[in-house]
């Protein structure tokens, strides 16, 4: 199967950066990076990857991955919270940042879209993929929980207040463009993620030769065309520290 939109951008984005950079790996760093399922494969591909996370049953996992994937190396996990990103890594260093999964989560989301943009290097990259409101509904209504959805669709900041519902928030387009554009970042791509994968049954891929490649073009096409990629499961954007 082809890389997928999120994928194909940020291999893109270190081929520029090991440019810039003369050859030399570049400098990743993974907010809230959990089980490596990002830094993991960043490091195979070379890059030298620190990985911020709260939880250390999470970063107890990122090591087992890490040491299984043969990149123990190039991996350094560090245990904090995104409140204290400053005093765990250097400012203005990294080449890319991710803040995947993130932002629905933390106490306060401009600040912690603040701290990504400041770690980033001047010219660097800042990754950003957060869940999708309108998604959120679409979803709800068509597994049946009518009023959830609903309550979403109202609630400008995509909250379930006093359910089990793990995030904070979610985001759309423009309110997710909006809270990078005030960290001083410019906006460079804003796309979907998960349009349509998450609607194929998985049985109609394993009867049909060729679907699985089919579905990721079509993937990728959908990805950055509205109205779809307005109601993919989740919002990817990637902005620039400027130089």
């Amino acid at each position: 199967m082809r890389p997928d939109a999120v994928h194909r951008v940020l291999d893109a984005e270190l081929i520029a950066a090991r440019e810039r950079r003369g050859g030399e790996p570049p400098r990743v760093l993974d907010v809230g990076g959990g089980t490596g399922v990002w830094a993991v494969p960043l490091a195979v591909a070379g890059c030298s990857v620190t990985v911020i996370e709260p939880s250390p049953n999470a970063l107890a996992a990122l090591h087992r991955r890490a040491r299984e994937a043969g990149v123990p190396d190039r991996i350094t996990a560090v245990q904090g919270d995104t409140d204290a990103l400053g005093d765990l890594a250097p400012e203005g260093e990294a080449d890319l940042v991710l803040g995947h999964g993130l932002l629905e989560v933390v106490d306060d989301a401009a600040a912690a879209a603040s701290a990504l943009a400041a770690a980033a290097a001047p010219g660097g990259a800042v990754s950003v993929l957060v869940a999708n409101r309108f998604a959120a509904v679409l979803h709800r209504a068509i597994a049946g929980r009518l009023v959830d959805a609903r309550r979403l669709l109202d609630d400008a900041a995509g909250q379930l207040a006093g359910t089990k519902d793990p995030l904070l928030r979610r985001f759309d387009i423009d309110g997710l463009e909006a809270l990078v554009i005030a960290t001083g970042l410019k906006v460079e791509l804003l796309q979907g993620y998960g349009v349509v994968s998450d609607l194929v049954p998985g049985s109609v891929l394993e009867s049909s030769p060729g679907a699985a490649e089919a579905l990721a073009e079509l993937e990728l096409a959908a990805a950055t065309r509205s109205p779809l990629r307005d109601v993919a499961a989740r919002l990817h954007v990637l902005a620039r520290r400027p130089a």
